[in-house]
């Protein structure tokens, strides 16, 4: 390691990967950052984290913790130390998305219609009708172009070894993207020559790509298409990346009072009166979605909107019903789906997961769980999930009893020691842990990856919950072309 202090202090984890760091020195894939650092004084690298800081607060970057008593919004904690991926490995990342992707597409198309992968025994029918995100409505339903997965995030971490894992598919209304835009805008203004000199790809044609793909699945001519944008409004969690996605698409910001349905037609009321709406990119949940047909008390859909789509006069980003490929239990299954539907073996894997409603494997976990994570199966952020390591007995006898009740809606894994990275804090670079969310957009000219993703990081010592909302931050993560 260089004789700069910064780089000297820096602690080692036993037993975790460092992304950054090995036994023989820097990885080869951060050798230009460390030689722009490592003639830096503490006191710049402090002005840079600074200066960041006050760009996130001046943009207006945040989120939104319910939970929290101090305020709705918060700043999104941003780390300026990079997260850098060498190309080989980026290489097979994507396949593997994409991998996946067109098989979870698969699996959507087939469970709605023909179920041929519940009749030849490949996964219990038992477990697809149990799953509460499985919407009977959606049965038989045709969606334009066949994809029902047009934006996923799916969540990447890397054991101990070195290999890596997908920790989750994120196939309903993914969130984060913004938050990786934002990052690289940061990152050019605190370290405006080392991204070219790094041959770092670029991220910034997500919105174009997205605009492109939703455009494509308007039944009217590009030119004539009107695309919106649904939001809850402002005080959803990620109102910030619905506002910053609409104005990078030059689309329409809407909530359900500015949208009505007439004749199984959506249209956006305007000041030159009522217009057309062709494709809708909802960041609405299936349940609000329509409370004539799903939750009657809902205030943040639109009425009448299912058989507008169902009738095909509206496109809707992401189809309705998704949420039964990304259930924590069905996640178990996706290997199974890769060789069913595309005759290829797994180019990534999954995490082991015990399904909890098996009475074997219920025991076992019982008797481990001090070993496991526990996850509610349709839960998200970091909500719903017990680290056994970390829990206290009462916790754990809490988990067994909500288990014994309902094994079918909890799963279970064996804890994975997070791979980490140096993290600029207090000073000093600390060792944090971290995963990848790469995002993926499914069009009918097929999937699109931008090189990157929202690497997300736990920002308390010795955690390993990554999400914002448990106290979680992020950093840019750079994607290194083919001659690095």
């Amino acid at each position: 390691m260089s004789e700069n202090a910064l780089l000297n202090s820096y602690p080692e984890l036993a037993n975790v990967w460092d992304e950054m760091f090995r036994a023989e020195g820097t990885r080869p894939e951060y050798r230009h950052f460390v030689a722009a650092i490592e003639n830096l004084q503490g006191s710049e690298m402090t002005r840079k984290a600074e200066l960041a800081k006050k760009l996130f607060l001046s943009q207006g970057v945040t989120f939104t913790v319910y939970s929290s008593g101090e305020g709705i919004e918060k700043i999104f904690p941003f780390d300026i130390i990079p997260r850098i991926i060498n190309h080989a490995e980026w290489v097979r990342i994507e396949a593997g998305i994409k991998q996946r992707l067109r098989a979870l597409n698969i699996f959507l198309k087939d469970i709605y219609h023909q179920q041929f992968i519940l009749k030849d025994g490949i996964m219990p029918a038992a477990l697809v009708y149990s799953c509460p995100q499985f919407l009977r409505e959606m049965v038989n339903v045709d969606v334009p172009h066949d994809i029902y997965t047009h934006i996923a995030g799916v969540d990447l971490i890397r054991d101990h070894d070195g290999e890596l894992y997908v920790l989750e598919d994120n196939l309903r209304t993914p969130s984060g993207v913004s938050y990786m835009l934002e990052n690289r805008s940061i990152t050019y203004r605190i370290f405006p020559d080392l991204l070219p000199k790094s041959n770092v790809l670029p991220v910034k044609d997500y919105p174009d790509l997205l605009f492109r793909n939703l455009l494509a699945l308007g039944a009217r001519q590009a030119s004539e298409a009107t695309v919106v944008l649904l939001s809850p409004g402002i005080y959803n969690s990620a109102y910030f990346e619905h506002s910053a996605l609409a104005r990078l698409m030059g689309i329409r910001l809407v909530e359900s009072r500015d949208l009505i349905v007439h004749n199984h037609f959506v249209y956006m009321k305007t000041t030159k009166g009522l217009a057309r709406v062709d494709v809708i990119y909802r960041r609405v949940d299936d349940e609000y979605i329509d409370p004539l047909v799903f939750r009657p008390d809902s205030a943040l859909g639109v009425s009448g909107l299912y058989w507008a789509y169902r009738k095909g006069n509206v496109a809707i980003v992401n189809a309705m019903g998704n949420g039964v490929a990304d259930d924590k239990a069905v996640y178990c299954y996706v290997p199974d789906m890769i060789r069913y539907y595309l005759n290829e073996e797994p180019i990534l894997k999954n995490v082991p997961t015990h399904r909890l409603d098996d009475p074997e494997k219920r025991e076992h976990v019982f008797a481990n769980m001090e070993r496991m994570v526990i996850k509610k199966t349709n839960e998200s952020g970091g909500y719903g999930m017990l680290i056994g390591n970390a829990a206290t007995e009462e916790q754990m006898a809490d988990f067994r009893t909500a288990i014994s009740q309902d094994p079918r809606s909890f799963i279970a894994q064996p804890i994975i020691n997070l791979s980490s990275a140096p993290c600029y804090i207090d000073g000093v670079l600390q060792p944090r842990r971290i995963d990848l969310r790469p995002f993926a957009l499914y069009g009918p000219s097929g999937i699109d990856i931008v090189p990157g993703g929202l690497t997300r990081v736990a920002l308390r010592e010795g955690s390993l919950v990554v999400n914002s909302s448990q106290g979680g931050g992020s950093k840019d993560t750079w994607v290194l072309g083919p001659s690095s």
